[in-house]
């Protein structure tokens, strides 16, 4: 096996154990928009949106970051993963730098996005496979590894062999999470992971996400809108809105902080306003085009 090949679970062992997973300190990234009440021919004006954004993840911890669409939390997951440059601050993933040691990161962290991409004319478990080669993973492997990890998440065994382009999202959602489990990730990045899925397969991924981080040491950031899952799934909470991050605690300090008894009761305070799944537009107006 090359250098390159080297598994995510050898990688996993020679980190330092006493670095934080993630570190992001006075995180900025801003793109240029139209303002659409002002026509076709307005002009594009800076949008923040991250705005200073400051905070740590320890090595086997989860963190839900919460957040309407619109607020920032995509961007951030994108930054992580190397799909975005920064605009100022720093990002630092088990010590390495996001936007300088990109190759090294890339070999540690694992993205689910709610409009994570395929090779479309392949089938569900021919996607997988490729993946996994740049993981190191042998065909040996993944003769076992693909179909159990498809059962875990709630893929039909009769439609393994099916196009991509033949299931709903919420089939093609359960192969993208399938993607990024297979190879046990020491980092999972997931952005609205659950989105497009029905009750049952939900809790079905919830479930397995947290047998991930149980089983394999893996830090889990988890921007959602959902905030039954964040505090489900979560040690601690925090809440994105207009790329400002105003908290990051425990679900109990932030009931106790603003003296209520529900999330939603805490974002009401800390903004004002209701909180509510906005049909705004994507947080950097770009589509999805990376898997």
């Amino acid at each position: 096996m090359s250098t390159v090949a080297t598994s995510t679970s050898e990688l996993a062992a020679r980190l330092d154990r006493g670095v934080p997973a993630v570190e992001v300190r006075d995180l900025r990234k801003t793109f240029r928009r139209k303002d659409r009440k002002a026509g076709r021919f307005a002009r594009k004006r800076p949008w923040p949106a991250l705005a200073d954004v400051t905070f740590t993840i320890a090595r086997g911890e989860c963190v839900a970051i919460l957040g309407q669409n619109g607020s920032g939390k995509s961007t951030l997951v994108r930054l992580l993963s190397t799909l975005l440059i920064n605009d100022g601050g720093e990002a630092r993933i088990f010590g390495h730098d996001a936007f300088e040691e990109t190759q090294a990161i890339r070999r540690l962290v694992n993205r689910v996005s709610v409009e994570a991409s395929f090779f479309k004319k392949m089938s569900a478990a021919e996607n997988l496979s490729y993946a996994s080669r740049f993981y190191g993973m042998t065909p040996r492997q993944t003769r076992t590894a693909i179909p159990e990890i498809l059962e875990k998440v709630g893929f039909p065994a009769e439609r393994r062999g099916e196009a991509m382009e033949n299931l709903s999202r919420g089939m093609q959602q359960k192969v993208a999470l399938a993607r990024a489990l297979l190879t046990s990730p020491v980092l999972l990045l997931l952005d609205e992971p659950t989105t497009g899925l029905d009750p049952r397969s939900k809790l079905e991924v919830q479930d397995f996400i947290r047998q991930v981080r149980a089983e394999h040491d893996a830090t889990i950031l988890l921007c959602t809108h959902d905030m039954a899952e964040a505090e489900s799934l979560a040690d601690r909470i925090g809440l994105l809105d207009r790329g400002r991050l105003l908290f990051l605690e425990p679900v109990s300090d932030v009931k106790k902080r603003f003296g209520v008894e529900t999330l939603e009761e805490a974002f009401f305070a800390a903004t004002g306003r209701e909180f509510e799944n906005e049909a705004t537009e994507d947080d950097d107006e770009h589509r999805e085009v990376f898997a």
